[in-house]
């Protein structure tokens, strides 16, 4: 496995990948790797013909300095799990690197920036779509590999690919969620939880799918209201917010129809946030 730290000595590698008429799939990640990474890291392999990971913990996306300064790091460990996968190139930049001067592009995502994340994180996903864009560029891949926990970002990746890059010609596939066996949804901050908390956290996807497979028995109000009522009774949870949304535009539904709405979530268990989603099908 080669690792580049410039996209100088990116370029390098990738002009070889590109000569030789290889496909390129790309899995951007911020590190501290787990299953659901590697899921997307062998869909690229079973797709294309080289695999390239990024790992850059992005500070543009953070309005909280607090949550980027405690945001997970382990290089060493991403490294091994890497190696493990068959991963062909993976790219670690410094934030001067990606970052030379201040970036002052800001993206118009039509309102589905506006709602749940993009409501409690003000500048999160012009954040995204700023070091996504740059990386785009950069790689030029032929598919880009994303994780649908991140529910909404995934939607804002697809429209900025869609309005802003169409000539890159790239390829968004967007791969199911990896839960542990108690059904939380794997993530990165999941290191960052007591055995206390770790515990309570599984019990927001089991909330989610209870009451996504009883969608019929309420409104969409009583089921946001059921949601985030049984989540808080544990002592360690709080909802951020629980919204049902039209898979298209984001936007909270008056009628649930199956197999194009989604209950989306976001809980603190002690500080950290954590988010799910549940498709209703």
């Amino acid at each position: 496995m080669i690792i580049a730290r410039t996209k100088e000595e990116l370029n390098r590698y990738l002009k070889l990948v590109r000569t030789a008429k290889k496909t390129i799939g790309f899995v951007p990640t911020m590190g501290a790797l787990h299953k659901g990474h590697l899921s997307l890291i062998k869909c690229s392999n079973a797709e294309n013909n080289f695999t390239l990971v990024s790992i850059f913990v992005n500070p543009a996306q953070f309005n909280n300095p607090d949550d980027l300064n405690k945001y997970p790091r382990n290089e060493t460990v991403d490294l091994d799990l890497l190696t493990s996968e068959s991963c062909d190139i993976v790219f670690i930049p410094e934030v001067d690197e990606m970052y030379p001067e201040e970036d002052k592009r800001i993206f118009d995502f039509n309102g589905i920036d506006e709602v749940m994340e993009g409501k409690f994180r003000k500048g999160h996903f012009n954040g995204v779509a700023q070091i996504v864009s740059k990386l785009f560029e950069i790689v030029r891949p032929n598919k880009a590999y994303f994780g649908r926990k991140d529910f909404q970002q995934v939607a804002i990746i697809n429209y900025l690919n869609k309005n802003y890059l169409p000539e890159l010609g790239i390829d968004i596939v967007s791969c199911n969620i990896i839960r542990e066996d108690d059904g939380l949804a794997m993530s990165s901050r999941n290191q960052l939880l007591s055995v206390s908390e770790r515990q309570s956290a599984a019990l927001i996807s089991q909330i989610l799918i209870k009451y996504a497979r009883n969608f019929s028995e309420y409104s969409v109000e009583e089921l946001r209201n059921k949601i985030t009522d049984e989540i808080n009774l544990d002592k360690n949870l709080e909802v951020e917010y629980i919204d049902v949304v039209d898979d298209e535009n984001l936007q909270t539904v008056s009628e649930i129809i199956p197999e194009k709405t989604t209950i989306c979530a976001a809980v603190y268990d002690g500080t950290v946030r954590l988010i799910d989603n549940i498709a209703i099908t």
